[in-house]
């Protein structure tokens, strides 16, 4: 699995963060998205699925590996 973050219409909303501390966090200054594995294992994937569901401006886009 890859990640992809559309960080321009983030609205720190940390729905992500909640549901894959391991993978997302918020920046300091602003709270907008901070992307901290782009390619987590297998062992996040549901995780990292779940916080692309709950985000609320749909700016996590996953590519899943064959």
């Amino acid at each position: 699995m890859r990640i992809e973050i559309d960080e321009a219409k983030c609205c720190g909303g940390g729905q992500c963060v909640i549901a894959a501390p391991e993978v997302f966090d918020q920046r300091d200054d602003d709270g907008l998205v901070l992307l901290l594995d782009a390619a987590p294992p297998a062992s996040q994937y549901a995780a990292v699925r779940q916080a692309a569901f709950l985000c609320p401006t749909g700016v996590i886009r996953l590519a899943e590996d064959d």
